[in-house]
């Protein structure tokens, strides 16, 4: 069965699409630097690294000193990868089949 997010939307699928695209390292650099602002690529990328050390069974406090993320977005990400899409499990999942 296909996945139905509550946000679809013409534009929201036309930006992934876009993403899709992307062929290497360096478009991802060059797109998302013109897309996004610099605080909110670190963001997205602090998010990722709470979700893996999170799936590594890391403390909130461990998670904390490693990334500089609150509690609250620690928290937040835990409850998306208890109740969320899967969306960061099949990322880590792919991520870690790739070492």
């Amino acid at each position: 069965m296909a996945y139905e997010s509550k946000f679809k939307r013409e534009d929201i699928d036309e930006l992934f699409k876009a993403i899709l695209t992307l062929q290497d390292e360096e478009d991802c650099y060059r797109f998302f630097e013109d897309i996004c602002t610099i605080n909110e690529i670190h963001a997205i990328a602090q998010r990722l690294q709470v979700a893996k050390l999170l799936s590594e069974k890391k403390t909130y406090s461990e998670i904390e000193e490693a990334t500089k993320a609150s509690t609250a977005t620690i928290s937040r990400i835990n409850k998306c990868l208890v109740y969320g899409a899967e969306g960061y499990q099949r990322i880590l999942e792919r991520l870690n089949s790739d070492k």
